[in-house]
């Protein structure tokens, strides 16, 4: 049992009739909302440890609850989106949702993204210093990198990039959420940039750079860091 409450937030009965027993099953309790208005009351008053929202709500759209719940908490969201303009994503992204998952969508890659954003919020927990996936092994204290076993020597742009990813592990982040990072608000639209920095850092720790299975590219939104065991 994980003991971790998730707020889902839908319209659609047979949405939640399908996640309510699936998420239960798995450990959660779930806690459910139909509306913008009632999705915003309980992420205040029930403290859900994850939101998973739709944001074609009938009274406002999603894209608002994300506005106004991030005025007033960091609780990790998940859009439900069957929306497929990559503009949508990217913006609940920029608003500050921590994933996506495309509709239709199965459970196991529901639950794995939900593992996936709580982890990375860590709950108030110490934020460990070696992160490993596959035969990558990142230490953030001392700034050293490994790949199976041998040291990778990094920029410190390439570095900047690498730990960002590390600390969102599994989450997906935007070329605006990267580039504001790893270079600031100067450069947000510089895509460019951080496309050949990204591929420096894939000819650095993957394994074959042309099939990444580390940083992976979210086409025409941004990259997520892999953080299953094989990589």
């Amino acid at each position: 049992m994980t003991g971790l409450r998730i707020l889902v937030v839908d319209d659609e009965p047979q949405i939640i009739r399908f996640l309510k027993p699936a998420l239960g099953a798995a450990g959660y309790d779930v806690v459910t909302a139909a509306s913008a208005a009632e999705a915003i009351r309980l992420s205040a008053t029930q403290s859900p440890d994850a939101i998973l929202l739709d944001l074609g709500l009938p009274d406002k759209d999603g894209k608002e609850v994300i506005r106004e719940v991030r005025a007033f908490s960091q609780v990790p969201i998940i859009v439900l989106s069957a929306r497929d303009r990559e503009i949508d994503k990217v913006n609940a992204l920029d608003l500050g949702a921590d994933d996506y998952v495309n509709k239709p969508f199965g459970i196991g890659e529901l639950l794995a993204r939900i593992r996936a954003v709580t982890r990375s919020r860590n709950q108030g927990k110490p934020i460990e210093t070696v992160f490993r996936t596959g035969g990558l092994v990142v230490d953030t204290e001392r700034h050293q990198v490994e790949l199976d076993g041998l040291p990778v020597k990094l920029t410190p742009k390439e570095f900047d990039l690498l730990l960002l990813l590390v600390r969102n592990a599994g989450r997906v982040l935007t070329h605006k959420q990267i580039l504001n990072t790893v270079w600031g608000p100067a450069h947000s639209e510089d895509v460019q940039y951080l496309r050949v920095l990204v591929g420096q850092l894939r000819q650095k720790i993957e394994t074959v750079p042309a099939e990444p299975t580390l940083v992976l590219t979210e086409p025409g939104i941004g990259y997520r860091l892999s953080d299953a065991p094989g990589g």
